[in-house]
């Protein structure tokens, strides 16, 4: 079972249209795979249909009643299981605090025996507190969506800084994967952010797909479909499918 957990600080550079097509991508292999959302702002439950009521319908039940994940699991028309977000999240780093203690707690409950058969993809919030620091520490590898902006780009760095100073913890360099998004070829910046990303990151670490902006891409949630379903013959299809393919090359996925 993988865990790939999708994280940059900066809002809007496609981290939940990344988590969605990865976990539709990863269902279209006739795989059952686990969707975390762990946005206080529930888009991923949203596109999947799922709007928790009550915060003891969601993910929030896992880390504030103890309550096992595949109680708060349900299973999509697309085929994912998903649990789901709800707004409290964001109460959870002033009730928890980020002891070790805390911040690993989502991982142990993905690696109880029989919990969950298929690889996990946990849709992170731009920011780097409990729900985050879970996701990080229970992930195989972390998938870092950089649009092709310059704050984007920053958000990035950021990451990797702080997955750097993280290592004496996990006692090993966390597996991660830059993945230029909203990447237009006519447009200088995205050109300019493209050269500068094997200066900042091992190249070994970004992903040689390129998520092109689309309008498949944007229109899909909106609609509740991944972009398989919404749009399967467009440039954004293809490129996630693509880096699925470039995922199961590295191992990443099986």
């Amino acid at each position: 079972m993988a865990v790939i957990a999708v994280f940059n600080p900066k809002g809007g550079v496609g981290k939940t249209t990344t988590a969605l097509n990865l976990l539709a991508g990863i269902a279209q292999r006739k795989q059952r795979p686990l969707g975390v959302d762990l946005d206080p702002q529930a888009h991923l439950s949203g596109v999947f249909g799922i709007h928790p009521r009550l915060a003891d319908d969601s993910i929030y039940a896992f880390f504030m009643r103890q309550r096992p994940l595949t109680d708060v699991a349900e299973i999509t028309d697309s085929g994912v299981f998903l649990c789901p977000a709800h707004l409290d999240l964001a109460k959870l780093d002033a009730l928890l605090g980020k002891g070790l203690n805390v911040v690993t707690r989502l991982r142990s409950a993905l690696r109880a025996p029989g919990v969950i058969p298929g690889p996990v993809v946990i849709d992170c919030c731009a920011f780097l507190g409990v729900l985050s620091l879970n996701a990080i520490f229970a992930c195989d590898l972390l998938v870092v969506p950089v649009s092709a902006d310059f704050l984007a780009f920053e958000g990035a760095q950021q990451v990797e800084r702080s997955l750097n100073a993280l290592e004496p913890v996990f006692k090993r360099r966390l597996p991660r994967r830059y993945v230029l998004t909203r990447y237009d070829a006519q447009l200088k910046m995205s050109t300019d952010v493209a050269d500068l990303m094997p200066l900042a990151f091992r190249s070994d670490e970004i992903c040689s797909t390129r998520i092109a902006e689309g309008v498949g891409l944007a229109e899909g949630p909106s609609r509740s479909q991944d972009v398989f379903r919404h749009a399967q013959q467009s440039r954004g299809s293809r490129d996630y499918q693509i880096l699925i393919e470039e995922l199961v090359s590295a191992g990443f996925i099986t």
